[in-house]
């Protein structure tokens, strides 16, 4: 068994309990998921932060520019990247997933004025702790993202990436995009844009970008046992935290 093999055998109890989250039967109606929309879109904006850490870290983004030395992640990063934050809608308007996803939230009825007040707040700061307070986000939400943040600020790219990797929309079971393709037929106008959201992140991430960002892990960890040890760790832990996002969100819903 390879390293990144052993990573996934490690955390595979985990995600499975993830996976089968009693959260998804409650999920049932358009306004059970307009609720979810609310909660949920935090950790759609959130990925990106981690995406972009990992930019940071692994390309240059500074002027005047020089060529990093791990060619092969700054490559994977930068694919990624382009499809998460220049994707496009189904018009074929560029479009980031995040913004895919709150148009969907509109469509759906979710409201997005704690989402919106929240991403104001990150563009006149330019800090998430002032952000965070100045938009008075329930604890539930901020305990999430305060381990993503805590996460990018380790500054070690092969912790971040196993975070990044472990908290994707491939979470997302086949069972809830049924759900949502159900509920399409009865209210088309209301879910076809979070089913496009759903179906084109998932494609992406299980066909490319998945794969993507193991490879990356890959590279990243190299032979150095105490950073496999790290990555599958954090794994781990970023797969609980997004349990208790979800113990959360059935919280509010019940």
């Amino acid at each position: 068994m390879n390293k990144i093999d052993n990573l996934l055998s490690e955390i595979s109890e985990t995600r499975e309990q993830l996976l089968k989250h009693k959260l998804y039967n409650k999920l049932n109606s358009v306004e059970a998921i307009s609720k979810f929309m609310e909660i949920h879109v935090f950790a759609v904006w959130d990925f990106m932060s981690l995406a972009k850490s990992l930019q940071n870290n692994l390309t240059c983004t500074e002027i005047p520019w020089y060529p990093t030395e791990d060619k092969v992640s700054r490559r994977l990063i930068n694919e990624i990247i382009l499809g998460e934050e220049s994707d496009v809608d189904q018009k074929n308007n560029p479009a980031s997933h995040f913004e895919l996803y709150v148009e969907s939230m509109k469509k759906i009825g979710s409201s997005t004025n704690l989402i919106e007040k929240f991403v104001r707040k990150i563009k006149e700061t330019k800090d998430y702790n002032l952000s965070k307070e100045g938009s008075s986000l329930p604890e539930g939400i901020t305990k999430f993202l305060d381990f993503t943040f805590d996460t990018i600020n380790t500054n070690k790219s092969h912790v971040i990436a196993s975070v990044f990797t472990f908290g994707r929309e491939d979470l997302i079971p086949d069972m809830f995009i049924n759900i949502v393709k159900t509920l399409n037929e009865k209210n088309e106008t209301q879910i076809s844009d979070l089913l496009y959201y759903l179906e084109r992140h998932i494609e992406l991430d299980g066909d490319v970008h998945g794969p993507m960002a193991l490879k990356m892990i890959s590279e990243l960890c190299g032979d150095d046992a105490t950073k496999w040890k790290e990555a599958t760790l954090m794994s781990k832990k970023a797969l609980e935290m997004r349990i208790k996002l979800w113990d959360y969100i059935e919280s509010s819903l019940n």
